[in-house]
């Protein structure tokens, strides 16, 4: 067996869950790409993934790889650069234990990401959250539970992840009434809850009738709704809401998506950018910066207590034919 194979098996044991103890989400997504990456480069080198040797994931091998993400798997640039975020957290571990490698190392690890474009936040408005939510079917158990799934991520923001982990006794519906979540990065926060959502949780929890340990939002069978069960069902109601409100169409509209929404209630409210930041746990509120930039009204206000420019419209003057001249080369 080559290096490469107890060293990748040492990096998931040794550093990512005894030294870093990295959540089951960072785990799942760095055996996703290392399952990628070893059977491009068993086709290409024509070895089966343990013969592999660190010299094999040279860094010729890994750009290719990276396009391949791209044109066949057509994974966006923002997909290869996580990609390649956990190929340099294997190499920078591999460094530490095999000297021998250093120059093929030291190479992968100098591939930098690919520079991305940052796309304004979609989120819902609130005649659409009205359609999204008025398009579950209250008259179904998967109805109702769908219903208080979004109504609990548009008003508090939660991640799909969160959303996903939370149990029955993550909510507290009495003084003070909130819920409970370990977020990214193990950060454990409480998100208070509106009159409204408080009165559709008591709701669907006398409904559900589950111990306190239990998923909060089940399957038909008791078992806890995977991310692309929760994202089908969010597709499926909002393919019934887009009849009712059009301006659907024109929106991509996931999860994350009603995460947006919770942030630009909230920003639109009037509440300061560091309050939101908080409210949806980043660590730095940088991240939150870009609500802002999607919020036109923030700008319009911005505009309005600033003077007029003191500007006249100019008078067209014809160029001069040489430096028009020039100017046409």
């Amino acid at each position: 067996m080559s290096a490469l194979a107890p060293g990748l098996q040492a990096f998931f044991t040794d550093r990512l869950i005894a030294q870093r103890a990295a959540s089951p989400n960072t785990i799942s997504a760095y055996k996703t790409t290392f399952r990628l990456l070893l059977s491009y480069a068993s086709d290409r080198a024509h070895k089966p993934p343990a013969a592999l040797d660190i010299a094999d994931l040279d860094a010729a091998l890994i750009s290719a790889f990276l396009d391949h993400l791209e044109r066949h798997r057509h994974n966006l640039p923002t997909t290869r650069n996580n990609r390649l975020a956990a190929i340099h957290s294997l190499f920078a571990y591999l460094a530490l234990h095999h000297p021998e490698h250093a120059g093929s190392i030291q190479r992968v690890l100098a591939m930098p990401a690919k520079r991305t474009e940052r796309n304004l936040v979609t989120w819902l408005t609130e005649p659409e959250v009205d359609a999204l939510l008025g398009a579950c079917d209250n008259t179904s158990w998967t109805g109702r539970r769908d219903y208080a799934m979004f109504a609990l991520t548009i008003q508090t923001g939660l991640r799909i992840s969160e959303l996903c982990g939370l149990t029955c006794q993550d909510v507290t519906l009495t003084v003070g009434a909130n819920v409970h979540t370990l977020g990214k990065g193990r950060k454990e926060r409480r998100t208070p809850l509106v009159a409204a959502t408080r009165a559709v949780l008591k709701s669907w929890l006398a409904e559900r009738q589950g111990s306190p340990a239990d998923p909060l939002f089940p399957t038909t069978t008791g078992r806890r709704l995977s991310r692309d069960a929760v994202e089908h069902r969010l597709a499926h109601h909002v393919a019934i809401a887009t009849v009712s409100c059009p301006s659907l169409r024109a929106k991509r509209v996931t999860m994350h998506t009603l995460r947006h929404t919770a942030a630009m209630r909230l920003l639109l409210a009037g509440n300061n950018i560091t309050v939101i930041a908080l409210w949806l746990g980043h660590e730095q509120i940088a991240t939150t910066n870009i609500y802002l930039h999607a919020d036109m009204t923030q700008k319009e206000r911005a505009i309005e207590r600033t003077n007029p420019l003191a500007i006249k419209p100019g008078r067209y003057r014809p160029t001069d034919p040489l430096l028009a001249f020039l100017e046409a080369l």
